[in-house]
């Protein structure tokens, strides 16, 4: 981002931080069909295959080792053997794992993007400077996308100045991949909070929008998605641009997915609903429940 953009960029999220007129609660009537209309969906095997494409199949566990890196690839390219045609959107490590995902990749002979949650992750409690080595390293090693947490401490003390400086260092050291902003907005104390952290990161220069590490005691909800998508939505009026939106921590279930890919279609429309811009990050948990529902009698 150049000086002219930085100038532009920062003083309409200024304007961002005045906005008194934001709905930021999900009304209870959406949230009343979301979960209706996905235990419909639930019972339909291409609703259900179709999950898949927008997962980005993580593991983020201290003993992660290389075999465990290669079974994830294998999980990822071929999610279910009774059809080929599908994979995930990517799978997702560490920053010491992404060389095993390449290489796991290699050995496969497929394609897939890799994931990585380089920055900081999971607290955001580090210099500047090592977050931003950490990101070099792992677009160095093979990373195509970066998920990247934001200094949760610069929102509760106020400082978006800061935060948008930060930001902006990051898009700059992912330069040539696809950059996620994890907001983790189970640890941002408000509704609003969310709101703001959303235009901060989209005007920054984020290719996506992230729920949450996965580590927090709060992680995604129909809530705060809810309130990122609808800053996407805001975002897109006053840029015309496009930034994605990512749901992750805790969803572990067929219902769970369907309810964020409505909500996410409900906002921004069928044509957006897409791995380019709406992805789901899960572990082998979700994937083990899509297949369970696959293997049912009783799907349309």
């Amino acid at each position: 981002m150049d000086s002219s953009d930085y100038s532009k960029n920062y003083e309409l999220l200024l304007e961002e931080l005045k906005a008194d007129d934001v709905l930021f609660e999900i009304p209870q009537v959406l949230k009343d069909e979301i979960i209706e209309e996905s235990k419909r969906l639930s019972k339909i095997r291409s609703e259900i295959e179709r999950i898949i494409t927008f997962i980005d199949l993580t593991s983020l566990m201290g003993d992660d080792t290389k075999s465990r890196v290669h079974d994830l690839v294998n999980s990822a390219v071929n999610p279910v053997k009774e059809n080929l045609q599908i994979k995930c959107a990517s799978v997702c490590v560490y920053p010491a794992r992404v060389l095993d995902a390449c290489n796991a990749i290699r050995e496969n002979g497929n394609s897939l993007n890799i994931a990585s949650v380089a920055g900081g992750f999971p607290s955001g409690q580090y210099h500047i400077e090592s977050r931003l080595l950490e990101i070099q390293l792992a677009i160095r090693d093979g990373a195509t996308e970066i998920d990247s947490v934001i200094n949760r401490a610069a929102i509760l003390e106020n400082n978006w100045k800061l935060l948008f400086e930060e930001l902006v260092k990051i898009r700059n050291a992912a330069k040539g991949v696809k950059l996620k902003i994890i907001l983790s907005v189970g640890e941002l104390g408000s509704n609003k909070a969310i709101y703001l952290a959303s235009m901060a990161a989209m005007y920054s220069g984020a290719d996506f929008i992230k729920t949450s590490t996965g580590k927090e005691t709060i992680n995604a909800t129909l809530e705060s998605a809810y309130i990122m998508c609808s800053a996407i939505a805001q975002f897109y009026k006053n840029t015309n641009k496009n930034v994605g939106f990512k749901a992750a921590g805790g969803i572990r279930s067929v219902e769970q997915a369907l309810q964020y890919m409505i909500l996410f279609e409900r906002i921004l429309g069928e044509n957006n609903l897409d791995p380019k811009l709406f992805r789901i990050g899960a572990s082998m948990g979700l994937l083990e429940n899509i297949k369970e529902k696959l293997s049912a009698d009783k799907l349309i």
